[in-house]
């Protein structure tokens, strides 16, 4: 069965966050684990669950290191409703990684404990299934800060877990005579060098039911969008085809199976929202495809983001229709997922490039309504065209979707487009300390893509990662309903003095914005002063705000309301009206010389 359980356990889930907490099962904010929601992992189509789980707060000081036994019986509890349930289990020790990391200084002690460790969990386990109820021995093993330090003595400690682990489950009696049990790498990393160095290991112990084990979370500038990695690009792309080539080649072709224990976005761990949703899903369509294509197994990485583990339903479907379609069939996805519309130009047909997979266009529904091909749509050459007559109909005066069109294939998941209305975002002026300090915007139906920082007088990069003027999303910029926070972090580690921030959105606007730092307080600086203030409807006393604070955020929260909606309000008398006469010529005026600036501007932008 070894070279054949990628059909046994893919894809499968993890139990994240709960009984690998520092804490009891809920102290990582997951609710206690039920036999209803392992049930319904399995009802959702998964094959298989790994439970991380965190020993060393659970047992007791030397000579004995003894589990608490109620915690054991608990683990027996949830691996025996998993069983029933007909998932295949991986029970593993997850940050326990945090006290083996002292193995070079205190190694001794950190042996035994390990050893310890296997000892009680092996003979609790010994009579599970063997092929079933598998063990991993230590998650994303490490002995240094840096993650990829690869010295000679980190590789001789991690064959001495490894071997150890085998050896104490191998000498353990029962099924444990021939259970699977998974070896990591080094931080559970697929560089070259630490899975040659598993695959020796795993070669001297000679025993065809060892399998080796990495974790995958993508191309790291993308996983994370930093330096302007904001697409499913070739590099992302060939990251995961070099990785999973280079797995198959080293142990799969070599009879050595592998299990992908892992597999996610980084970003994740700041919120899903971190990649765009489109390049997001392309990113899981092409994982799952070609991983499919290597026979790895995947596990998806799930700490109580993905899966709502009371309401029993996915947060994100169309993620998760992706990922479990990705069993029998690829998906088809398209270049974008957004159509944007600005406000006050001519709608015109949009097109649109598709990337079938080998599917068929069935049908494209917006709502209730299905669009009629060469009425609504056309597709030619694997180009898409939405009719401009269809969307004019869509199309409202509210910023933000208006539609969303979903095409569905003859395999796979749906497609989404986004039809989004929007306008050129305003920035407005703000000074605060660096705790307090945000950038209020009215963003008009436009999203944020990506932010770029550097100094004005040198034109050198900002820090941190200062080889790249694109800084992290969600990181050290964070977009809200109202306003951009900078971290104040980021805002400490800057030099005195003018910095120049260019704001990128997914409409292909890009808008410049000053931020002055003196000491402990900062400046934000618009370049569109003109453009608020012609946008605003506020009284003429209330177009200075250097002076807010963080404190009036819920005044901040009204006033971008306002200036975002130039018909917010109306006059009731004369003197009103008048004010509003000239006021409108004013806007006639400058707008006009505007619209001379944008002639053969394009009515629609696409990412």
């Amino acid at each position: 069965m070894p070279l054949k359980i990628f059909e046994s356990i893919h894809v499968g889930w993890n139990l994240g966050n709960t009984f690998d907490a520092s804490g009891d099962e809920t102290s990582w904010g997951n609710p206690v684990t039920t036999k209803e929601l392992i049930q319904e992992i399995a009802r959702q189509g998964f094959k298989s669950i790994r439970i991380p789980i965190t020993w060393r707060h659970r047992m007791g000081d030397a000579p004995d290191y003894k589990i608490d036994e109620g915690f054991m019986k608990r683990i027996h509890e949830v691996v025996d409703w998993a069983l029933e349930a007909g998932l295949y289990v991986i029970i593993n020790m997850h940050h326990d990684s945090s006290w083996v990391f002292n193995m070079k200084t205190d190694y001794d002690e950190v042996l035994k404990r390990f050893k310890a460790a296997w000892e009680q969990i092996s003979f609790s386990f010994k009579d599970y299934p063997p092929d079933r109820l598998m063990f991993e021995s230590i998650n994303e093993p490490r002995f240094s800060d840096d993650w990829n330090e690869d010295a000679p003595e980190y590789f001789e400690m991690l064959r001495v877990l490894n071997t150890t682990f085998y050896e104490i489950v191998r000498g353990s009696g029962g099924n444990n005579r021939t259970r699977f049990l998974l070896l990591p790498t080094l931080t559970c990393s697929a560089s070259r060098r630490r899975i040659e160095d598993l695959y020796k290991t795993i070669t001297d112990l000679n025993d065809k039911n060892v399998i080796a084990t990495i974790h995958y979370y993508g191309y790291w500038p993308f996983s994370v969008n930093i330096a302007g990695v904001t697409t499913f690009n070739e590099d992302t792309k060939n990251d995961i085809i070099n990785t999973f080539d280079r797995l198959y080649d080293t142990f799969i072709a070599n009879g050595i199976p592998v299990i992908i224990g892992e597999f996610g976005l980084l970003g994740f761990d700041k919120s899903v929202d971190t990649i765009q949703q489109g390049e997001k899903i392309k990113f899981f369509e092409f994982v799952t495809y070609y991983a499919r294509e290597k026979k790895l197994p995947l596990m998806w990485w799930d700490n109580g983001q993905h899966f709502d583990r009371v309401k029993f339903n996915w947060r994100d479907p169309q993620l998760y229709e992706v990922i479990i379609k990705s069993v029998d069939a690829r998906s088809s996805t398209a270049e974008t997922d957004s159509i944007y519309l600005k406000k006050g130009l001519p709608v015109e047909d949009v097109r649109i490039k598709l990337n079938l997979n080998g599917n068929e266009l069935v049908d494209i529904r917006n709502g209730e309504y299905t669009l009629i091909e060469e009425k609504d749509y056309n597709i030619s050459d694997n180009t898409l065209t939405i009719k401009s007559n269809f969307l004019r109909e869509v199309v409202t005066d509210k910023f933000g979707v208006n539609a969303v069109l979903s095409c569905r294939f003859s395999a796979g998941a749906e497609w989404k487009i986004n039809v989004i209305h929007y306008d050129t975002p305003i920035l407005k002026d703000m000074e605060e300390s660096i705790d307090n300090f945000f950038i209020p915007v009215a963003f008009n139906g436009a999203q944020l893509k990506a932010m770029e920082a550097v100094y004005k007088k040198s034109g050198k990069n900002t820090p941190p990662n200062d080889w790249t003027p694109f800084k992290e999303y969600n990181l050290i910029f964070k977009p809200s309903a109202y306003k951009i926070s900078l971290s104040p972090d980021f805002l400490r580690g800057l030099e005195d003095g003018e910095i120049l921030l260019k704001f990128h959105f997914w409409s292909g606007e890009i808008i410049e914005y000053t931020l002055v730092k003196d000491g402990d307080r900062i400046k934000g600086i618009s370049s569109q002063v003109e453009l608020v203030s012609q946008s605003s409807d506020q009284p003429d006393d209330d177009t200075t705000d250097n002076s807010n604070t963080a404190e009036d955020v819920s005044d901040k929260e009204d006033e971008t309301a306002q200036f975002a909606d130039s018909h917010s309000s109306q006059r009731n008398n004369i003197t009103g009206f008048l004010a509003m006469g000239v006021f409108i010529l004013v806007i006639i005026a400058v707008l006009g010389v505007y619209t001379l600036k944008k002639i053969g501007h394009k009515h629609y932008h696409l990412k």
